[in-house]
């Protein structure tokens, strides 16, 4: 049992852990709980032979509870970190990587404000506005360890970009966080893909070039709060747009 790693659930009493076979199994002699924190620590502990990994699940997110591991191993491998971490070396690549880090967040956040503002795709009338919801949505989106969509590499990030809009907008422009949602297998998703497809309704409209009321329309409304320091407004009515400026002011409005 101990010559295998294995992932495991937390189990009745500390020292009781649940594997996925439902099987009860509790650490061998000699082994102690390494708590989660230092990453570096973790990682060579688990590098130097089969460990128990604990993770609970709430929701959809999984928690570290801890690795368990040889006594001696944490020990010894936390000696040599101290070691390590008092050498002035050590402290001029903490502040180098850092550095690097921080460059490549910034090229991200600047890449990612693009990607949306490409999928935007507002008309030129409504240039500014698709400008503030790129700033809106990225500086929501991209920040370490927010574990939106934003911050997964499996999709491109276009995809990601569409993703973080609509996301954004539920929560921004539509009553989803004071909806009372029955708990029913899938009414949940299927909300959320309703709302989705208003708000690319709603997108369509500005992309469009129709003239949208800004009094009523939920994403100039967010805005308001949001972005106040540069207020929305209305594009005068021309002929080519006047047929369609109630059809837009209903939906924005929905």
């Amino acid at each position: 049992m101990p010559q295998q790693n294995r992932i495991l659930a937390p189990g009745p009493t500390p020292r009781t852990f649940i594997a996925p076979s439902g099987e009860r199994l509790t650490p061998p002699p000699g082994w102690s709980l390494l708590a989660p924190g230092d990453a570096a620590l973790t990682r060579r502990v688990k590098a130097m032979g089969p460990t128990w990994t604990v993770q609970e699940k709430k929701g959809r997110k999984l928690f570290s509870r801890g690795v368990w591991a040889p006594a001696a191993w944490i020990e010894s491998v936390r000696a040599d970190l101290v070691v390590e971490r008092a050498d002035p070396a050590h402290a001029r690549r903490k502040v180098q990587d850092a550095v690097r880090r921080e460059r490549v967040q910034v090229a991200y956040e600047l890449s990612f404000e693009e990607s949306v503002h490409t999928f935007l795709a507002f008309d030129a009338r409504y240039d500014d506005i698709a400008t503030r919801v790129a700033r809106l949505v990225a500086n929501h989106a991209t920040p370490v360890g927010s574990g939106t969509v934003a911050r997964t590499k499996r999709i491109p990030i276009e995809e990601r970009a569409e993703a973080a809009v609509i996301a954004w907008m539920r929560h921004q422009t539509t009553a989803y966080d004071g909806m009372e949602i029955p708990r029913v297998k899938g009414m949940r998703r299927e909300v959320r893909r309703m709302l989705a497809d208003r708000s690319r309704r709603l997108l369509d409209h500005y992309r469009r070039g129709i003239v949208v009321d800004a009094a009523t329309c939920p994403l100039q409304r967010a805005l308001r709060v949001l972005s106040p320091t540069t207020p929305a407004t209305t594009p005068p009515t021309t002929p080519a747009t006047t047929t369609a400026t109630t059809t837009a002011t209903t939906t924005a409005g929905a």
